[in-house]
């Protein structure tokens, strides 16, 4: 069997280094699998890159035309709505060819159009989808929030300046609804909350969908010496240092200004939190949260290397992930396979990676005061069985042979 997986990015953004984490599993476990990508960065003979050189970024500039277009003139809200107008179709290239499953993962952004999707079920090999945001369910959006039109077949869109009863979403949503029926197609949720998500939405309806999360090599991201990391990376060995991670850590929606909150409440209870904690902050902007912490901040860009992440895993005393959305982040099951136990909101599919009090701590949305009692219980006398617990999680749910299997299955259609 052989698998041709597709994904914007090789690199760039969480559904890139799950689907490349994917990539390695399957291979190691078995499966013969490929990865379609745009953007190509490495060597790796087993990621082919779209040919089409100029055309391509021709393409996704011309897609982002169509969103200022059809929201009035406006760059307002440019990446967080995707119409799926302009696209590569990959049924014409050898990689699709001699593919037996077709595996989309994050396709937007002038990857593939929504033509193009209908032209890839309409050959008849068995598609499978990995959903890492809730686009494909959706008109427009990749995240709805609070929004319940993806219920009821979009229109009058929030994310468009002059939303209405047949705007962007309700278009698009037509459109989807319209390629998904050239075929069938099982989509696989990184989480059982996008999951329970996927399995009310009306696009989706009468297509299987499944639960499975991401794979991670715990070999790699395995617990070490928290001293030598702390050496190499040049951080201090006597403060009781808190993780930020974020592709960009300034997004408000990551939730950085809850941790500023919960570190000033933390400082104020007692002189000795004020002296004793620290904040690692990576990720690009990072710099820009210098001053910005009533304790001192640790800044790193953006890094791509998976060791040197890992060694900042092990460096922490604990992950703070007061984020206000996600779905089953890559950062939470790193740290938790390093042995660092994480704080983090009660969104999304976080629940289901964290269970509060065994292997780490789960606060309110936007709730600085809890996101501050978390960070002090994991750094409390309980921390080592707080490390252990989280260490063991993500080897029984994360590994790459439990998730290669798992992804077997479905290829194999059972």
């Amino acid at each position: 069997m052989r698998v041709l997986m597709v994904n914007t990015s090789e690199w760039a953004g969480g559904a890139a280094i799950a689907a490349g984490r994917l990539l390695r599993a399957l291979n190691r476990n078995g499966v013969d699998a490929e990865l379609l990508v745009r953007d190509k960065r490495t060597d790796n003979p087993r990621v082919a890159a779209l040919p089409g050189g100029p055309a391509l970024r021709a393409r996704f500039l011309l897609e982002r035309l169509d969103v200022v277009l059809a929201n009035g003139l406006s760059r307002d809200n440019l990446f967080a709505i995707d119409p799926a107008t302009r696209g590569t179709d990959i049924t014409r290239l050898p990689e699709f060819r001699r593919a037996d499953v077709v595996h989309l993962h994050w396709v937007n952004q002038g990857m593939l159009s929504l033509r193009g999707v209908r032209r890839i079920l309409a050959t008849g090999k068995r598609v499978v989808w990995t959903l890492h945001d809730m686009w494909p369910l959706t008109g427009i959006c990749h995240h709805a929030d609070d929004c319940q039109g993806w219920l009821h077949g979009c229109g009058h869109c929030p994310l468009l300046r002059h939303g209405g009863a047949a705007d962007l979403s309700r278009r698009t949503y037509a459109r989807k609804a319209g390629a998904y029926a050239a075929g069938r197609i099982t989509f696989v949720a990184c989480s059982d909350w996008l999951a329970a998500l996927a399995r009310r939405a009306p696009l989706l309806a009468g297509h299987r969908v499944e639960s499975i999360p991401n794979p991670l090599d715990t070999s790699l991201f395995a617990p070490g010496d928290r001293g030598a990391a702390r050496r190499r990376l040049g951080l201090p060995q006597e403060r009781r240092l808190v993780l930020f991670v974020a592709y960009k850590v300034t997004d408000p929606f990551k939730g950085i200004d809850c941790l500023r909150q919960a570190v000033s409440m933390l400082a104020a209870r007692s002189a000795s939190w004020r002296d004793s904690l620290g904040i690692v902050a990576v990720g690009r902007e990072a710099t820009y949260l210098k001053d910005s912490f009533d304790v001192p901040v640790y800044p790193q860009e953006f890094v791509a290397d998976a060791a040197t992440m890992a060694d900042y895993y092990r460096a922490a005393d604990v992950l703070a992930m007061p984020t206000l959305r996600d779905n089953l982040p890559n950062t939470v099951a790193e740290a938790m396979a390093c042995g660092v136990p994480c704080v983090a909101s009660r969104v999304g599919g976080l629940p289901q990676m964290i269970d509060h009090g065994t292997n780490g701590y789960l606060a309110a949305p936007a709730d600085a005061a809890a996101l501050a009692d978390g960070i002090a219980a994991l750094l409390g006398p309980e921390g080592a069985a707080f490390s252990a617990a989280a260490r063991a999680k993500a080897v029984a749910c994360y590994s790459e042979q439990a998730v290669a299997a798992r992804y077997a299955r479905v290829y194999a259609g059972r």
